[in-house]
């Protein structure tokens, strides 16, 4: 796969959480999505991902909430991050 890494990034939330994200450009969607980046972004506490977004070859864009899979409706990098920040923020509330 050719690609250009645009992003890797890994911040501490905490002693035991931490958020990693990493998003490349591709030449070619990656199957199953419709646009030109292949990323992943997760939400890692004691050492268990707990919440991932991201879009695996064949699955398409998705996210995983703890132990569920769902869809997720890619638009652009932006609102990408904006959801999965969104949805770290609602986890840590939740704590």
């Amino acid at each position: 796969m050719n690609a250009e890494l645009l992003f890797r990034k890994r911040e501490v939330l905490a002693e035991t959480a931490f958020v990693e994200l990493v998003v490349w450009r591709v030449l070619e969607p990656v199957r199953g999505s419709g646009h030109a980046y292949k990323y992943s972004l997760a939400l890692v506490s004691e050492g268990v991902c707990v919440l991932r977004y991201d879009n695996e070859t064949g699955k398409g864009d998705h996210k995983h909430v703890a132990d569920r899979e769902v869809a997720y409706r890619f638009i652009d990098l932006v609102t990408l991050q904006t959801d999965f920040w969104n949805d770290v923020e609602a986890w840590r509330a939740g704590e």
